[in-house]
């Protein structure tokens, strides 16, 4: 059992997310990412866009990962026993390209109420500052529903470039993770990715 600790639920609960969680060892998850360079060097535009929902549905070492115990027991602490796995996206930010994630809540958009489940996001490479990890906003969650703005920006890796403005993004934490960890966060907590640089 990989639980999380009442202390890490706490923190959660405090702050909409808890970060870093190990899962995989660095070895997995480099042999998890080849597997997913060869899908790509197979079958790359069609995991861009659309086709990069769901594909756990079609990718079988993608559902293996979805339902692998130790995820499933770290995200048991959070929201209990009764979990669904909703659905699965990839985001790939190759080397310089432009892609970013604005700002945004998750529960504004996928329709799952009530508002108890958690999003897992697992890295299979390092993330850092400087490839485009996620960022998040503290303790946002607590207000719920906020406006968003939709930019359909041309860089946006969201569908519709929706955008939660006035973020204080001093007050926000980078998400940086090593291969094989996860981090969860909460539906209405307000987080984006910035480029791969």
């Amino acid at each position: 059992m990989s639980r999380l600790s009442a202390e890490e639920v706490q923190f959660y609960q405090k702050n909409g997310y808890i970060s870093p969680v190990n899962i995989l060892s660095e070895k997995e998850a480099t042999s998890f990412h080849e597997e997913l360079q060869s899908i790509e060097s197979k079958y790359g535009s069609d995991l861009s866009g659309l086709g990069r929902n769901n594909t756990h549905q079609v990718i079988p070492f993608i559902d293996q990962l979805v339902h692998h115990p130790k995820i499933l027991d770290v995200v048991q602490s959070i929201i209990g026993q009764n979990i669904l796995v909703a659905g699965t996206t990839l985001f790939i930010k190759e080397p310089e390209q432009a892609g970013f994630i604005s700002w945004h809540q998750d529960a504004k958009y996928n329709g799952l109420k009530p508002y108890n489940w958690v999003t897992a996001w697992l890295a299979l490479t390092e993330v850092t500052v400087e490839n485009g990890c996620m960022y998040m906003w503290p303790g946002s969650h607590i207000d719920g529903e906020r406006e968003h703005d939709d930019t359909y920006g041309e860089n946006n890796l969201l569908t519709r470039g929706q955008t939660v403005t006035n973020v204080p993004e001093k007050e926000t934490v980078a998400i940086e993770l090593r291969p094989g960890q996860i981090s969860l966060h909460h539906p209405w907590i307000v987080h984006g990715s910035g480029q791969n640089t």
